[in-house]
């Protein structure tokens, strides 16, 4: 009689996995090495697989170190969406299976920016080297699309989700992230002939992109700045005649109140490397867009 039970139970779970597939097998998984593949392959994909995005929020992704179980488990993704262009140097010192690698910047390597090779830490990071490449490619939306049409092409060469249905998700993607181009455009017109400093040297493309002036620290973010790096900073400011300073994150009030007194005017202009809370990548450059073009029309200067 018990095993007559045993062979009703087995019968029973057949019949449910038959009912509910995904049961018997996981979702597809795609790794992102930042929030903005991430971002793109959840609107290509919607639920038709899992997006990771495995660093840890109070870390900097381009300098993340993967643990051994953070290791297994992007070896074990079905896709896994670098970024290119020197971002995540952590992926040269993996090994990571070739075939589910997609370098979503390799059809825009003649738009690279170079850059001077600096060598700095962040936090309890250690030294590491800005490897001669510009690399937050997403801040110019135009070089985003190129990103997203290669994980898409990516997706559908592999039939993790209906080609069809991935290329008009990608369609209404390219159609948003052009409309935030079109904004930003507008919006920082008047932004083009007023110099800026940045905390750190991360805005590369978003300066060519909107003809942008922007000089370059290298502070940590969200971080008081030194006595030393502020007496830097009132240094560049006389040279550069800057008006408008940039955060990546903000920083304790009395690092405003220390620049304002510069004559500077202070904006948080989040890079998105490792997204926001309560916000989409659309909504948060919007954002960063708006606040940089008030700071500017805060401070017009002569």
């Amino acid at each position: 009689m018990r095993r007559v039970h045993i062979y009703h139970w087995l019968a029973a779970l057949l019949a449910l996995l038959a009912a509910h597939p995904a049961a018997a097998q996981d979702r597809p998984r795609i790794v992102a090495v930042n929030y903005p593949l991430q971002y793109f392959a959840e609107r290509l994909l919607g639920d038709e697989a899992e997006v990771v995005f495995p660093v840890p929020t109070d870390v900097d992704p381009s300098f993340w170190r993967p643990a051994i179980a953070d290791i297994s488990m992007i070896q074990s993704a079905d896709l896994i969406l670098l970024n290119g262009a020197g971002f995540a140097t952590w992926v040269n010192r993996v090994s990571l299976p070739r075939s589910r690698l997609v370098n979503t910047s390799a059809a825009i390597r003649d738009q690279f920016i170079v850059t001077e090779s600096i060598t700095h830490s962040h936090g309890d990071g250690g030294e590491h080297s800005h490897e001669g490449l510009a690399s937050y490619t997403w801040l110019n939306p135009m070089l985003a699309i190129a990103q997203a049409e290669a994980i898409a092409g990516a997706i559908a060469g592999r039939e993790i989700a209906q080609a069809d249905a991935v290329y008009a998700n990608f369609a209404e993607l390219r159609s948003d992230l052009e409309q935030l181009d079109a904004d930003a455009q507008a919006a920082l017109a008047r932004a083009q002939d007023v110099p800026m400093i940045a905390t750190h040297p991360r805005y590369h493309y978003l300066a060519r992109r909107y003809d942008l002036s922007i000089a370059s620290l290298e502070w940590e973010p969200g971080v008081m700045p030194t006595d030393t790096e502020l007496g830097e900073l009132e240094m560049l400011v006389a040279e550069t005649g800057a008006r408008v300073l940039i955060w990546e994150a903000a920083p304790p009030p009395a690092a405003f109140e220390a620049t304002a007194a510069l004559g500077l005017d202070n904006v948080v202009f989040n890079t998105l490397a490792r997204g926001v809370i309560d916000d989409s990548f659309i909504a948060a450059f919007d954002v960063a867009i708006a606040d940089l073009s008030d700071a500017v029309a805060q401070n017009p200067g002569n």
